[in-house]
């Protein structure tokens, strides 16, 4: 029996998980580490507790399956996307990972519109300017810390850093490197015509790989820490946004799904990217060749539910459900870090709006599970104007409440089809494309056919148009705080 190893580094923990050549999961094991907050907006990770989740994750998972390391036909990964980890001429951090949830670079996002131009960075990457892309905050660097940007030699994203560590080799793919404001997504190549302007070297971006690529090998040295097998082919894989797509079954054009993780996003699966008059969505490069995702993405979802935990405790699905839809008036804006889609507002923050003294736990966690289902509406909606939406898939760890999926399907207004894979959808995608790199799996069908839905939320038509009501007066609580929010005073 051969399997594939697929490891799905996330925010807050790697997770390491084992396919068998016929795609069942056989097991999984998750290693945490924390993240860096050293001032509002920023975001950041030490790249070193990365690789030590990884080890300790594959032995883990290798110990508990009995699985012999030379049959791991593969490894392969699905990464955080957007960050950037500066390297040394000896591939060692320069200084922590700046993830994608950092939002510092915001006049570094303006110095690129100004010698880029916005239209034509939107239409040549796919992606508005934003300080949540690779290229603003490598920028930053090279600004605020000339002598880190000085000794650079490589700059990479999450994945990258540790297939490097594995292999030796200094790596991305399509899809993690469209998310760094950089990437041609038809051409499939680093914009040189960009990095001139920006006055970047394009021999410090990483080589580029489709994501099945097999593109190094297991060294003896990453053998020893990790467990595995000198040897054992590494498959670049791909960001976890594209990784997750795959995951969901989003193979076939006009296939949709909605995650919600950390972060949350609703993306469909298309022949072409998809440009957005207001540029509230933006478009990644799929696994799959000659693909694109087009997306809208939040930055808090379960995030914004974990740092509600964290400040009042934990309540139960149960207290959630007895609180009526809207919260008895309450409202949620779920930007505790600035957000994406659909505003581009790094300087939006998060706010309960209309809270009483007749408020309780209940219902304000029920309305931060709300404030993030309004947000993915507009998201929903900025979409739906390319391609109607045929049906809508669920993943990611949120994706088990069942109180939240019940407030999804009524605010979005459509039937949510809840797979059997949940949060392991992500590592299924990057399984994947590790196993049609190296053969074990003959093709990319095999994503959809193993995803089988197993539950089906439908929206109570009573609560779709009480929502739509309250949806508006989100919108329109944002609007009324947005002033306030970008004066500095807050």
């Amino acid at each position: 029996m051969a399997y594939i190893l697929a490891h799905d580094l996330g925010t807050s923990a790697n997770k390491a998980s084992l396919f068998d050549e016929t795609g069942a999961l056989l097991a999984g094991h998750s290693e945490g580490y924390p993240v860096s907050y050293p001032q509002p907006g920023w975001a950041e990770q030490d790249p070193d507790d990365w690789w030590r989740a990884v080890c300790a994750a594959t032995r883990a998972l290798l110990m508990q399956t009995g699985v012999a390391p030379r049959d791991i036909a593969a490894v392969t990964f699905s990464g955080q996307m957007m960050g950037v980890i500066a390297l040394d001429g000896a591939r060692r951090p320069l200084r922590p990972a700046i993830i994608w949830a950092d939002q510092r670079a915001t006049a570094e996002a303006a110095l690129i519109a100004e010698r880029c131009g916005e239209e034509e960075v939107y239409r040549r990457t796919g992606h508005r300017i934003s300080p949540a892309y690779t290229a603003a905050k490598m920028l930053w660097i090279k600004r605020h810390q000339p002598e880190v940007f000085a000794r650079a030699r490589r700059f990479v994203m999450a994945k990258d850093y540790i297939v490097m560590r594995l292999t030796d080799v200094t790596v991305t793919d399509y899809s993690d490197a469209s998310g760094s404001n950089l990437f041609d997504l038809e051409a499939q190549r680093w914009r040189a015509d960009f990095l001139d302007a920006l006055e970047l070297d394009a021999e410090c971006l990483p080589a580029l790989a489709p994501s099945s690529a097999v593109v190094g090998q297991v060294t003896r040295a990453a053998a020893e820490e990790t467990g595995l097998a000198p040897g054992t082919p590494v498959v670049i894989g791909g960001g976890d946004g594209a990784c997750a797509t795959v995951g969901a079954g989003s193979v076939e054009e006009g296939d949709a799904y909605c995650v919600l993780g950390t972060s949350s996003w609703i993306a469909y699966t298309s022949p072409r990217p998809w440009l957005d008059p207001e540029r509230r969505t933006f478009t990644f490069y799929h696994l799959l060749p000659g693909r694109y995702i087009p997306m809208g993405t939040m930055q808090a979802a379960g995030g914004a539910r974990e740092w509600l935990v964290r400040a009042m405790g934990e309540i139960s699905d149960e207290a959630m459900a007895r609180v009526e839809p809207g919260c008895r008036g309450l409202i949620f804006l779920p930007y505790l870090i600035g957000e994406r889609s659909p505003w581009w507002n790094p300087k939006a923050r998060a706010a309960f709006v209309g809270l009483t003294m007749s408020h309780g736990p209940a219902e304000m966690h029920r309305a931060v599970l709300e404030g993030v289902a309004f947000n993915l509406k507009l998201i929903l909606d900025a979409l739906s104007a390319h391609r109607p939406l045929r049906s809508l898939r669920l993943i990611g760890g949120g994706a088990r409440n069942v109180v939240w999926q019940r407030i999804l399907a009524d605010v979005l207004g459509t039937p949510l089809e809840i797979p059997e894979l949940l949060a392991e959808a992500t590592s299924w995608g990057a399984a994947v494309a590790g196993g049609v790199g190296v053969g074990v799996y003959a093709d990319w069908r095999i994503a959809k056919a193993k995803t089988r839905a197993v539950k089906v939320v439908e929206p109570d038509v009573t609560n779709v148009a009480r929502y739509a009501e309250i949806c508006a007066s989100f919108v329109q609580a944002y609007h009324a705080l947005d002033p306030l929010n970008s004066s500095n005073l807050v």
